[in-house]
């Protein structure tokens, strides 16, 4: 029998309770929160303030940075707590607000690399009419409909877990609120949360996924067909190079995760797969980008050495008034 006592206070057991191991990740999970933010944030700086990058491509980075800002900060900054402070409780509010959240964000940033994907497509396979397929309308209407995506799929599951019944222990093995381990601990039926878990957070991830690889292929092919020099094919590839690379890092440990029976989870396969898409991917996202993306690169470059000028033309006004 489960007690019945009704549980409204949850405990994040976290990552590890080696007294020595967790120093070492809050030392390499703050690094890393850092760099997500810092690089992310950079990103959203040049693509607003550099005119030449107020293009589709660069919009949807725009909301790819965001995204991985947001992301990372649902679920990074109380995992750092759990790591000074040992297991962090956590109420069934904010266990609900946490769990909508995480799965708004991700789910939305499923769908958006998918709309980046077609992006390619145009711009590569159709680039004389790029400009009027991509217009800003329609750059806006995907990305509203990628956030408006995510933000019902996460409300489903959100709706859905608050009208469990929570009983007997209270620890959560896992560093957030997800919806696996909280079905775990529910002492009613979970068999529709399942369902919802099982088959329509799949769904928006295979059919993302499909609409990516489908881009693609058609992409490999227009350049196999079309273009015959060495060099006329290797520029679109490196140009696309990237987003397969943010593509692989968010789609296949997702899938692994949630493309899964419910019932056939464990905690110790599923924390390690979880803290590569909400902490490292969106550390790797604007690296990745910035790296391989000439004009990103030229553009943080000017942007750097334009203020570091004002600064220093400021400093020698300053001492030449004294």
């Amino acid at each position: 029998m489960c007690n019945q006592t009704r549980v409204g206070e949850f405990s994040l057991l976290g990552i590890t309770d080696v007294q020595g191991l967790q120093h070492f990740c809050f030392i390499t999970f703050l690094l890393l929160y850092l760099t997500c933010l810092l690089g992310n944030g950079a990103i959203v700086t040049v693509v607003i303030c550099e005119p030449r990058l107020h293009t589709a491509m660069y919009f949807f980075l725009g909301n790819l940075s965001c995204l991985d800002i947001f992301y990372s900060t649902v679920t990074v900054p109380k995992m750092l707590t759990g790591f000074l402070f040992g297991p962090q409780p956590i109420s069934l509010g904010e266990c609900l607000a946490q769990l909508h959240f995480f799965h708004f964000l991700g789910s939305t940033e499923a769908v958006l690399l998918a709309t980046m994907a077609y992006d390619r497509y145009v711009a590569i396979c159709n680039p004389l009419r790029y400009a009027l397929v991509m217009s800003p309308r329609t750059c806006l209407l995907l990305a509203g409909a990628c956030w408006s995506t995510g933000f019902v799929h996460a409300m489903m599951h959100s709706v859905m877990t608050s009208q469990l019944s929570f009983c007997g222990h209270k620890h959560i093995h896992h560093f957030f609120c997800d919806i696996k381990p909280l079905l775990n601990l529910a002492c009613s039926n979970t068999s529709l949360n399942m369902s919802l878990l099982n088959i329509v957070t799949p769904t928006i991830a295979l059919g993302s996924f499909t609409l990516t690889v489908l881009s693609y292929l058609y992409i490999i092919s227009f350049l196999v067909q079309k273009v015959h020099s060495q060099k006329g094919r290797w520029k679109p590839f490196s140009t696309c190079a990237s987003h397969l690379t943010v593509v692989a890092l968010l789609y296949i440990p997702a899938l692994f995760n949630y493309a899964q029976p419910s019932s056939g989870s464990s905690w110790q396969r599923d924390v390690p797969v979880s803290l590569l898409y909400s902490a490292v991917t969106p550390v790797l996202n604007p690296l990745i980008y910035t790296l391989r993306n000439q004009e990103v690169t030229s553009a943080l470059q000017k942007m750097l050495w334009r203020k570091l000028f004002r600064e220093g033309k400021g400093l020698k006004q300053g001492q030449g008034s004294e």
